[in-house]
């Protein structure tokens, strides 16, 4: 037999490493080409990695919840013997490719008399638009993967053997520890980082879910039991640098197991590593805000009737699928804003099309996965890509392209609470259009003091490609349509 091994290919976006969240297959697993092998989370999302060879499983490079580097072996694959490699992938974890769909459980459908707007509403900073009667606690109805009860037969020591030597038979599955020959079941990237955070073994935490799944709630009773009151639990930063971490009761300045800044004289109360997606994250908005000559416009809307439109047929689209149907207006009247400044060549880039990026509040933090080719759907169609994209960025589901592939970012904040946000530019995109909360205010209509449904619209754009002209201009596009929806859905 010959050995192949794959090594993690560069899953988009020059990222460098990811994080092995779960493997599909153990050591003496059959697989087949294009089998997927592992889902690992990256700093832009979870995904399933396929493998190019087929046969049989010898070594997987890494533990579930191990960061691995981009070009580093991840799995190696005994080719089958003459007419082996053909035969059908081996069942993985007592259910084969075809049950597949069947580990995806839908969510659960969303009340008609308890919910006035619909899922596709909490995309843009995750919830739906507050202030008018609409719920704010963040709850979303989302899949959840059914777990593969599977033993990762990969012993630490066998993961630096050489694939292609001479190979006796795979070694036995290490037993987990009060796991009857079975590692812990735990679904969620979250929970081992919270896990990984508070010092935890996540093999020694008992889970109270479904097949003694692990949850956030048995991690946190976990972290929770293993403090002493009083007690401060000590990280070495350095060598002979200890600094307390977080603790039953914070040490303050005089508590001497503490490191006491020298610029404040507090002390240092807790340190947490950055994880991938944070680090893209901060990146990425250094990167806008150093490059990215930004201007920012208001303007208050009456949203009086684009309320009203919406009560009218409840099962109709939603206010955000409406407004971003008057946003792919306002692109189409001022198409500078859809693109890109080309500072290379010295040039100002628009596209033919747009892929409508929709800021979404998620465990993981701030993401902005796009409807990709937004200005083919009708209000429709896009009020279901908007809910469709929302549900899959919260569960990590979005793909790379999505992830990566806007031109334009809406953004709901009116969930926060809050009326307007001097945004940060999803950079290489030149503009981003925020959506403050809908709320009751005195407004004078044909000269008479009225109560109203206003929010705030706010506008950052790129100076570089265009001036406050165009930038008023679009706003007025999408201003308007929300204030006459009726006669603006007319002539769209």
């Amino acid at each position: 037999m010959t050995t192949q091994t794959f090594e993690l290919p560069d899953l988009g976006e020059g990222l460098t490493e990811a994080e092995v969240v779960r493997w599909l297959v153990a050591v003496g697993d059959t697989v087949a080409v294009d089998q997927p092998i592992a889902e690992v989370e990256t700093a832009k999302s979870i995904v399933e990695v396929p493998t190019p060879f087929a046969g049989t499983v010898s070594v997987l490079h890494g533990g579930e919840g191990e960061v691995m580097e981009v070009g580093k072996p991840l799995i190696s694959i005994a080719a089958d013997a003459p007419g082996g490699a053909d035969a059908p992938a081996a069942p993985v974890g007592g259910a084969g490719a075809a049950d597949a769909p069947a580990a995806r459980e839908a969510g659960a459908p969303v009340s008609a008399e308890g919910e006035r707007y619909r899922e596709e509403e909490r995309a843009g900073s995750g919830n739906v638009l507050i202030g008018y009667g609409t719920p704010d606690d963040g709850r979303t109805a989302g899949r959840r993967r059914r777990p593969r009860e599977r033993a990762v037969a990969q012993p630490v020591a066998q993961r630096g053997a050489q694939p292609d030597g001479p190979t006796g038979p795979p070694a036995p599955p290490a037993p987990a520890p009060g796991g009857a020959g079975r590692p812990p079941l735990v679904t969620s990237p979250l929970v081992r980082q919270m896990a990984r955070e508070a010092g935890l073994r996540i093999s020694e935490v008992a889970g109270s879910g479904p097949g003694g799944l692990i949850t956030r709630r048995d991690v946190a009773a976990a972290i929770e039991a293993s403090r002493a009151p009083d007690l401060a639990t000590v990280t070495p930063i350095d060598p002979g640098r200890p600094v307390a971490t977080e603790s039953a009761s914070a040490p303050d300045a005089g508590d001497p197991r503490a490191e006491v800044d020298a610029r404040t004289g507090l002390a240092e109360s807790r340190r947490t590593p950055m994880n991938g997606f944070r680090k893209s994250v901060a990146a990425s908005l250094s990167r806008s805000r150093s490059e990215i000559p930004e201007a920012t416009v208001w303007v208050d809307v009456d949203a009086t009737e684009l309320v009203r439109l919406r009560e009218s047929d409840p099962s109709g689209p939603g206010l955000l699928s409406y407004v971003a149907r008057f946003v792919l207006a306002g692109l189409r009247a001022h198409p500078e804003l859809n693109g890109l400044v080309d500072t290379e060549r010295g040039e100002l880039v628009q596209y033919d099309g747009v892929n409508l990026g929709l800021a979404v509040q998620t465990d993981r933090g701030l993401v902005a996965p796009a409807v990709l080719g937004a200005h083919r759907f009708t209000t429709l169609e896009l009020d279901g890509e908007i809910r469709r994209l929302t549900a899959a960025a919260r569960e990590g589901r979005a793909t790379p392209a999505e992830m990566t592939g806007g031109t334009f970012t809406l953004n709901n904040y009116g969930s926060l609470r809050v009326d307007g946000s001097a945004a940060i530019i999803n950079h290489p995109q030149v503009a981003i259009l925020g959506l403050g909360r809908i709320i009751d205010r005195p407004w004078v209509v044909d000269g008479e003091l009225t109560v109203r449904k206003v929010t705030q619209l706010s506008f950052a754009f790129d100076h570089r490609v265009c001036d406050g002209g165009v930038a008023a201009g679009f706003m007025r596009v999408v201003a308007d349509a929300m204030e006459n929806p009726a006669g603006a859905i007319a002539r769209l």
